[in-house]
């Protein structure tokens, strides 16, 4: 059993002599047996009770990144930039180049991410992981020692990834049956018109391994406008044909961007609908659009963001930390006010915050699982302003590094 004091808790929101909104928080103590929480009770005070004191750090969930590679990162190896790319296809060709001299290192790299990801208090990473006649599984398997050593911090979906073309290589359809087999969660796809070159062909080969193993689908679509959505389009077509409700995520998903009426009118109900997600990173690029996120949000179609790639062969950037993002969401998009700033934690929480919208709380509870991260900072808007730099990751009642 633990007991964590003076832990600070959003409680409510109220208004100050300008009317502008004020978090409200207050101090409580946590009981937690295991991996729950069993008792929440109002702080004491008292520094002769049993206990780890927080001192008044504020209390969040625990952040998720949701779209990652680990197998890409250059982290843990001496500096290197990138050399610069035509596009897509000929950033593929300069990535496969160096994938059997980066596969040897894949573990050492990964586990150095993963521990940045724990200092910054992400307990959960979605994670592509490269599978091509390269390296075949080389990237799987490393990733997977990396993710186990830390299994007691973090969880993880690992997404068997054709990065290079699942149709380009004959071989990559059943290299993906292999990596099923081995460990992979997932199965991913990438642009079935920009690379494979045959949307109907590709999306159903994805659709029929993903039915083979009983998997999820996790699809990276970067072609834009109506390439994009009707490739999105389609394989919403398919999703009811063969019955795969509630097993998408459509990554990045230019094709939503810049949508007339009459596209959204078709293809949001859709989304929300069949459970799709979207999953992205902010911003893939300045010379993209970014997503319509809030448009998204408001239909109920859940968006959840991660870093993506970052210090890899597609660029030198990106720090590695969820909260920079969320960050540069709100900065892009505008958001100043401590409601639109509280609750876009959501993007790196599984949708879950403190408070509801209209600022009621709604966490944490008695029963609910002890993931949190501790921060230095009055509430969660001043999280996502301000990026707080020193942070305690809890994990299923484990904290990180061992207390």
């Amino acid at each position: 059993m633990k007991i964590l004091k003076n832990v600070r808790l959003e409680t409510g929101e109220s208004l100050d002599e300008r009317q502008r909104i004020q978090t409200k928080t207050a101090l409580f103590d946590l009981k937690i047996e295991g991996e729950k929480i069993v008792q929440i009770t109002p702080s004491t005070k008292n520094p002769e009770e049993p206990g780890i004191d927080m001192g008044g750090k504020l209390c969040l969930p625990a952040f998720k990144d949701m779209h990652n590679h680990l197998d890409k990162t250059y982290l843990s190896l001496p500096w290197k930039a990138c050399k610069p790319s035509k596009n897509l296809t000929h950033r593929l060709q300069l990535e496969a180049e160096e994938l059997p001299e980066l596969a040897k290192t894949v573990e050492q790299r990964a586990s150095t991410t993963i521990e940045r990801y724990l200092n910054s208090g992400v307990n959960h990473i979605r994670t592509h992981v490269n599978i091509d006649p390269f390296i075949g599984l080389k990237n799987l398997e490393g990733v997977k020692k990396a993710l186990e050593k830390y299994q007691d911090y973090l969880t993880a979906e690992i997404i068997a990834f054709p990065q290079h073309g699942l149709l380009t290589h004959p071989e990559v359809p059943n290299l993906l049956r292999q990596a099923l087999n081995s460990g992979a969660t997932m199965l991913g796809a990438l642009d079935p018109a920009g690379i494979d070159h045959d949307i109907e062909r590709s999306l159903q080969t994805t659709m029929d391994i993903a039915k083979e193993f009983q998997v999820d689908v996790d699809m990276h679509f970067h072609d834009a406008g109506q390439l994009g959505y009707y490739t999105m389009d389609k394989w919403l077509d398919m999703i009811e044909e063969q019955d795969f409700q509630g097993k998408t995520g459509f990554s990045h998903a230019f094709g939503l961007c810049g949508l007339t009426d009459k596209a959204w009118n078709n293809i949001y109900p859709r989304l929300q609908q069949h459970a799709v997600q979207i999953l992205t990173t902010i911003p893939i690029s300045m010379k993209k659009k970014l997503l319509p996120i809030d448009a998204l949000q408001k239909e109920n179609v859940f968006v959840g963001i991660g870093c993506d790639g970052f210090y890899d062969s597609w660029s030198p950037y990106v720090s590695g930390d969820v909260v920079e993002k969320v960050r540069n969401y709100c900065d892009y998009t505008g958001k100043s006010d401590e409601r639109a700033l509280r609750q876009s934690l959501k993007l790196i929480t599984n949708e879950l915050t403190p408070l509801t919208e209209n600022g009621q709380q709604q966490w944490p509870n008695v029963g609910d699982t002890a993931s949190f991260v501790f921060v230095d900072a009055v509430c969660s808007a001043q999280v996502a302003a301000r990026i707080p730099k020193e942070r305690v990751l809890m994990h299923k009642g484990n904290f990180y590094p061992s207390k």
